[in-house]
């Protein structure tokens, strides 16, 4: 997870950081290379419970979360998927232990804090907040990251200093649900290759790469899809 590609100057005290300002949020299956969901919005706890209510309806069980520092990820997770302690009365004086939210036993989350001096890169700490990691070489947000790039280069409505720089969040919105769309149904990913039955070569896109599709779509075939009858994202 990643609140992507920003309309704004970024600042380094991402922990601990608010801004009124326009990001495109984006959750990211890293394995299929496949954009679950995302949000355009301000970077605020109410655009994280957005994404992370999204994402859920588009998981079929919890993978592992990971995220770069932002604090308003936890939360959002443990709004959906913690649970309730109630704490039991001791009989002794003073108020009552108030009720805890708890992550459940199968939710892992972990984030990449990394730290800037000078505008450089200083130092990178890979950090489980719930749950266990049996691989800490899953901690990664790299190819998020390589995912914001790409996005720098094919759109130029979030290329700041540009006359095609996005103004209107709505058709913001509309446009990057396109482009997703495109990346996701008939977009090729060079890193998604295998050989078929055949021994060739085949470069499959995420959403085939995912089980979604039997083969990479048209624009056409994106364009023309009867969406109206089906629930599918």
């Amino acid at each position: 997870m990643n609140s992507g590609p920003s309309l704004k100057k970024r600042v380094p005290r991402m922990s601990e950081y608010e801004d009124d300002g326009t990001w495109v949020w984006i959750c990211f299956a890293s394995e299929f290379r496949l954009v679950l969901a995302h949000v355009i919005g301000e970077r605020k706890q109410y655009i994280a419970d957005r994404l992370i209510g999204l994402t859920e309806k588009r998981l079929s069980s919890l993978p592992l979360f990971v995220s770069d520092g932002l604090k308003f990820y936890a939360r959002a997770l443990l709004k959906l998927y913690g649970e309730r302690k109630m704490f039991s009365l001791t009989g002794k004086r003073g108020r009552p232990r108030k009720p805890k939210v708890l992550p459940s036993g199968d939710l892992m989350y972990a984030k990449i804090i990394k730290q800037r001096e000078n505008g450089r890169l200083k130092k990178v700490t890979k950090e489980i907040v719930f749950g266990k990691v049996a691989d800490p070489q899953l901690i990664s947000t790299s190819l998020i990251e390589r995912l914001n790039l790409t996005l720098r280069q094919d759109n130029n409505r979030i290329s700041r200093k540009t006359i095609g720089f996005s103004k209107k969040i709505e058709k913001l919105d509309a446009q990057m649900s396109l482009y997703f769309s495109n990346y996701n149904f008939c977009r090729a990913h060079r890193s998604l290759r295998h050989h078929n039955e055949d021994g060739v070569i085949e470069v499959n896109c995420p959403a085939k790469e995912y089980g979604l599709i039997n083969h990479n779509w048209s624009l056409r075939e994106l364009l023309t899809y009867p969406y109206h009858i089906t629930a599918t994202y």
